[in-house]
């Protein structure tokens, strides 16, 4: 045993045998108080036995049939590991058809031919020696069917009936555990194993339940493809029958475990140290459970309670000691043993009968920091016997602490459960029994929360962007806090790409590996506290691939894929494009698009195409890259599907008839040699078609045909395989030439003096000689009736399209002279004229005079002076005069109207009031009516006399004198107020004196005080102004 231990070292070195030290070890502590003993340590030695030897016969079965290869390892301690392992220390695959059982066997449901070998070798494993021990190889050959029957066959003549049956299937049968039922044992909190292996053909496949209830959650595992049922940490609740089923397509069959939980002893109620004070009364409880239920027996000091020095103050009840007026000589451990025959349970219990005044542990004048709204727990450890009564006090003298805002733990503790700001400060633990009394004083400070004010947010960003999480704290001033970033619960990497600041983290350049989930964690002294955030870095997907073409047709094919990766947004779409390697290689065309759920397609296909596909796939973000080209696809050539589109016949010239169209693409011409069959006969002529058959161009010339005929027309594709379907037959028209007659019967209705209707009769369709597209009207006036000038001519046209005889002539000028003239216009052009024809329109109201100036103002005359208007619009008649005064508020006065002669030009106004403003309104007028008016203003000068009267008044002595008396009473007023305020600004300080005052004579100070700046504000108030 080592020195001043209680270890005991057992040395195997020196040449004794292990098994010489085999049994079971107790140890005893002992002093003057007592002694108190160990548990039984059993000791025995690890074995590792050799495998007995045996003759292992070859193993001959018949293809799907079962077969058990047996282990039976050595009986070792503790028990060995077994595995099975071929020749070159490989392990054997095993399977739902080969697996190895409980026992070390290895079961085959059915063999298969490939189960022959002849290094089937079980190992056993023993840990504690670190040894392995092999058995000998195990041979097994399996016999095909078509084997047997080949060797049936070389052993009998022509004549015989031979031939073995074929391998047949058969139901479940259990190879093991054997029978309908079986029972099974197993103690609680150990791991209960259950196993069920059957043979059969196909391989059954084994399912377990529990009769009449679930298995456990949590705590069920299948092990060994199914065929072992795991349970773990078994209790009472779990004993039961497990019912496990093996099927396959033949049927099925089934085994019951009845399983029983038995249980060791465990403690219910352990027997804890007590002490006590002489005279007090005590106990020692010892409850313990199993299955069956253990027995109680009592020791004290290591000796059976009933063979040990009697002691009055003790009596035993079963489970419990009962102690009463103890005595320093009752101190003793106590030993309780619970056993069943499953095991036992020891546990010592120190007894301790002695006399101490309290003794407080905790240190003095403790500081104790907690975080607002969160629980403080004061400690206050004490010692003594009797055991002491704890009290808390707040403050050195305060009152004893006592309600529901706080919690008094039995070991001393004071809790507040939600201390405030408020709970700071010194608090007294005083601890007393009979024997004496003493306190301690210890500090309490509540911290303000830390707290994070702005947590970081989730982000969506795309790769190679910036992303940034905000992480803003505010913490109590006395604490230092650490603010520590986290991606997915780990350090941040160690890259330059993340910076972090005071109150974020940023990540330059965002890749892929960035995606996760953020934690900004700030640790103070007392407190923590965390937010989080994910990061989900967007990009295009990754272009799909594994492109594969499958069921291809002549006309259809189906193409396949594998979508790439998503990169966090959803692919919405794939577009599907094509290549003709034949007719366009290099030029990929857009051939279809399927939803982002869907990887397959059936495409239609064109004859004669050299097809390669590729897949582009599409989410919020973009398009991915092109998937790699798919293999190249030749579909085989075939007449022409479609002809050309868009056919027209339109002559260039009168005598030709030009025949055009949009030629087919590459893939429609669906083979080699593309040509068009050009045909055209003359419509309602009974004519042959006349047809010819061009390269691949697009235009063909039919020269020598009449002017403008409507012609029958149809091109047809055709290659090396032949034509396309008969098309449909258009209508075209030979060339055009101009017009050969003008229209007749011209017309003119003047409506008003801006207006006019023309008329006109339609021409000869067949003198149009081409397609009517309309008529021209072209006028322009000849002179202006009112002033008989002429001037540049300006023709004007109108457009009416289509086969229209009339239209209207706006914007015309009044009382003017007008030609017109009346032209057909084919595609060609225009027809000849048709005759001019003249009218004239009629007065109309002029425009606006000229000007109009106002010139040599008098006292009561003004002259007036103005021009003829720009355009008259007729012969005029007379110019009207409207004028009216306007006085300082801008007021008009009576309106006064003049008609004045048309040769007038000027105007003396007279008898107009002096220095008065007048508006004048001048307009002329013809037969229709007045013009728009033009207006302007004027004044009369003023009287010399008047004017020599009106004098500046401030120019007078008498006003001067008058604003300089204002000045200085303004003056006197302000430095008046500018005394009283300077008075008035003293009483404050004046009635802080008073407040001391005698309170009797205060209240005549204060109304003395008042009537004296009343009385000074009525003198400044009454003073002369």
């Amino acid at each position: 045993m080592k020195p001043n231990s209680g270890t005991l070292v057992v040395n195997i070195m020196n040449g004794v045998k292990a098994e010489a030290y085999e049994g079971v070890y107790q140890c005893t502590a002992r002093n003057e108080r007592g002694a108190a003993i160990s548990n039984n340590i059993v000791i025995r030695p690890s074995r590792s036995p050799l495998w007995t030897k045996e003759k292992l016969e070859p193993n001959h079965v018949r293809e799907g049939d079962s077969l058990v290869l047996n282990c039976r390892p050595p009986v070792g301690l503790p028990p060995p590991i077994i595995f099975w392992m071929d020749n070159a220390f490989q392990r054997l695959p095993q399977s739902e058809r080969v697996s190895q059982g409980l026992n070390g066997d290895l079961y085959f449901s059915n063999v298969q031919p490939e189960d022959t070998r002849e290094d089937y070798i079980c190992y056993a494993r023993f840990n504690h020696t670190q040894t392995i021990q092999q058995k000998q190889p195990i041979s097994v050959k399996v016999f095909s069917m078509d084997s047997l029957n080949d060797t049936i066959a070389a052993n009998l003549s022509d004549t015989d009936i031979y031939g073995a049956k074929p391998v047949t299937e058969r139901p479940p049968v259990l190879l093991t555990p054997t029978g309908s039922t079986s029972n099974k044992v197993e103690l609680r909190g150990n791991v209960l194993l259950l196993e069920c292996i059957a043979a059969g053909l196909p391989t059954p496949v084994i399912r377990w339940i529990k009769e009449g209830g679930e298995l456990p959650a949590n705590r069920t595992f299948f092990e060994n493809f199914k065929k072992t049922l795991k349970i773990i940490d078994v209790s009472e609740a779990d004993s039961g029958n497990y019912k496990c089923t093996a099927r396959n397509t033949l049927g099925s069959t089934h085994h019951v475990i009845s399983v029983t939980v038995k249980a060791a002893p465990y403690w219910i109620t352990a027997p804890r140290n007590l002490v006590l004070s002489p005279g007090e009364d005590g106990t020692l409880i010892c409850r313990a459970n199993g299955n069956p239920k253990p027995s109680i027996s009592w020791l004290t000091n290591g000796v059976p309670i009933a063979i040990a020095p009697e002691d009055p103050s003790r009596k035993v009840d079963g489970d419990t000691i009962i102690f009463s007026a103890v005595q320093e000589r009752s101190s003793a451990v106590y030993q309780c043993n619970a056993s069943n025959e499953y095991g036992y349970l020891l546990a010592n219990a120190f007894v301790n009968v002695l006399a101490e005044p309290p003794r407080i542990l905790t240190p003095a004048n403790k500081l104790y920091q907690v975080i607002a709204d969160s629980p403080a727990l004061i400690d206050c450890a004490y010692f003594g016997s009797p055991k002491p009564e704890i009290e808390w006090f707040r403050g050195v003298k305060g009152s004893i602490l006592r309600g529901n805002e706080y919690v008094f733990h039995d070991n001393g503790t004071l809790e507040i459960p939600v201390a405030q700001k408020d709970s700071t400060g010194t608090y007294t633990c005083v601890a007393r029994n009979k024997l004496g009394k003493t306190q301690n004083e210890v500090q309490l400070e509540v911290k303000d929360p830390t707290m994070i004010i702005k947590q970081p947010q989730y982000k969506v960003i795309q790769r190679s962007a910036q992303a940034s999480f905000e992480c803003v704290i505010k913490h109590d001033p006395t604490l230092i806090p650490t603010v520590i970033w986290l991606k997915d619960n780990n350090e941040l990497p160690d890259d330059e790409r993340f910076l972090v600041g005071k109150d974020n983290l940023t990540i330059m350049n965002v890749t892929d590996k960035d995606d996760g989930t953020y934690t900004c964690i700030v640790n103070t002294t007392l407190d923590s506290v965390s937010a989080s955030a994910v990061l989900t870095v967007v990009a295009r997907p990754n272009p799909p691939l594994d492109l594969e073409l499958t069921g291809q047709l002549e006309r259809s094919i189906e193409l396949s894929w594998v979508p790439g990766e998503e990169n966090n947004s959803p692919i919405t779409n794939f577009v599907i494009e094509y290549e003709d390697g034949l007719h366009e290689p290099g030029v990929w065309h857009y051939q279809t698009e399927v939803p982002g759920s869907q990887t397959t397609v059936q495409l239609k296909l064109s004859p004669y195409v050299n097809y390669s596909f590729r897949v582009i796939a599409v989410n919020e973000i973009g398009r991915s890259q092109p998937s790699e080209p798919s293999e190249q696809y030749l579909t085989k050539s075939a007449n022409p599907d479609e002809n050309p589109s868009n056919v027209q016949g339109i002559g260039s010239e009168p005598d030709n008839l030009v025949i055009t169209w949009e030629s087919l693409k590459g893939f429609q011409s669906n083979g080699p040699g593309l040509q068009y069959k050009v045909s055209w006969r003359q419509k309602d002529v009974d004519d042959e078609w006349t047809s010819v058959v061009v390269a691949n161009v697009s235009k063909y010339i039919v020269s020598g045909t009449p002017t403008f005929v409507p012609y029958e027309i149809k091109v047809q594709a055709l290659n090396d395989l032949g034509y396309a379907p008969e098309p449909s037959e258009v209508i075209g028209h030979s060339g055009e030439d101009l017009p050969m007659v003008a229209p007749g019967n011209v017309q003119v209705h003047v409506i008003n003096s801006t207006l006019a209707k023309v008329h006109w009769d339609p021409v000869p369709l067949k003198s149009v000689r081409g397609h009517l597209q309309g008529y021209k009207v072209y006028y322009w006036k000849v002179q202006s009736l009112s002033r008989r000038s002429k001037r540049h001519v300006e023709k004007k046209i109108l457009t009416f399209r289509g086969n229209k005889t009339f239209g209207m002539l706006p914007g015309l000028e009044p009382y003017s002279s007008y030609k017109l003239n009346v032209r057909v216009v084919n595609g060609k052009g225009e027809g000849p004229a048709s005759p001019d024809k003249v009218f004239k329109t009629p007065e109309g109201v002029p425009s606006p005079p000229s000007f109009l100036k106002i010139t040599n103002p008098t006292l009561d005359s003004l002259t007036l002076e103005w021009g003829s208007p720009t355009h008259p619009n007729g012969v005029l008649t007379s110019y009207i005069l409207k004028f009216q005064p306007i006085n300082n508020t801008h007021e008009l006065g009576p309106l006064v109207e003049i008609r004045i002669p048309a040769n007038e030009s000027s105007l003396i106004l007279k008898n107009l009031n002096y220095s008065t403003r007048y508006k004048f309104y001048f307009n002329a007028q013809t037969s229709v009516g007045s013009g728009s008016q033009i207006t302007e203003e004027a004044v009369t000068i003023m009287d010399e006399a008047m004017a020599s009267r009106q004098v500046d008044i401030a120019t007078q002595g008498w006003f001067i004198g008058l604003m300089c008396a204002v000045a200085l009473l303004i003056l006197i007023l302000l430095i008046v107020c500018f005394i009283r305020r300077n008075k008035g600004g003293k009483y404050p300080v004046k009635e802080k004196e008073d407040a001391h005052a005698d309170p009797e004579i205060q209240p005549m100070k204060e109304d003395d005080g008042t009537f004296g700046e009343y009385r000074l504000f009525s003198f400044v108030s009454s003073a002369p102004f």
